[in-house]
């Protein structure tokens, strides 16, 4: 990469451009002649060359980056189901050996360097073992429900039982599709508006 180049942002050789421009345009204007002074066209050229040199080198970031992110999202994803299954394994190997202690009727195993023993929780623990005849008071519910049928619900709800919806919220957003309908319908959203975005494409 040229000088020129390295020690410029984009920025900055833009608006040399204008400004060279301006006096390229300025000297033939006032003397009169089509000529540019030499000095000037090049230094015109290095500009114009630092700026080619600076979209590639953006270009050529965005897409070792993009490949990057993409990639670290893939080895995410990877890491996160062998956590899955390496968890799994040690659950399948641990629930194995307290078979086989309680079958021997024994509190612990010994090796050269561990001591494998069975040891009661510091409390006690929820066992489901039929999830379907749980009823319906004892579950928690996590549910996605669109803004009207909330709206509804807290307006024909009890005080009191308004509040406990109310706290039992995790997270609340707006919602894209409701606006976007909305909008096609021309009906004012506050706080949203829907209007066609741009984005960076580099190839």
């Amino acid at each position: 990469m040229s000088t020129v180049a390295q020690d410029h942002s984009l920025f900055e050789i833009d608006r040399e451009l204008d400004l060279l421009l301006d006096e390229i345009q300025e000297q033939t204007e006032t003397e009169e002649t089509e000529k540019v002074r030499p000095e000037l066209m090049q230094r015109f050229e290095r500009f114009c060359e630092a700026y080619s040199e600076k979209v590639d080198r953006i270009g050529h970031f965005l897409s070792l980056t993009e490949a990057r992110a993409l990639y670290c999202r893939t080895q995410a994803a990877r890491l996160a189901e062998r956590a899955r299954s390496a968890e799994n394994k040690v659950d399948r190997t641990k629930n194995m050996v307290l078979y086989y202690l309680r079958s021997r009727d024994l509190r612990k195993i010994e090796g050269r360097e561990f001591t494998l023993r069975m040891q009661k929780n510091s409390q006690d623990s929820v066992v489901i073992f039929d999830e379907s005849q749980v009823p319906l008071v004892f579950r928690d519910i996590e549910a996605k429900i669109p803004g009207r049928i909330w709206e509804a619900l807290l307006s024909s709800a009890p005080d009191e039982i308004r509040r406990e919806l109310n706290a039992c919220i995790r997270q609340m957003k707006p919602s894209p599709d409701t606006i976007k309908t909305a909008a096609a319908a021309h009906q004012e959203v506050p706080g949203a508006q829907v209007r066609r975005g741009v984005h960076l494409r580099a190839a």
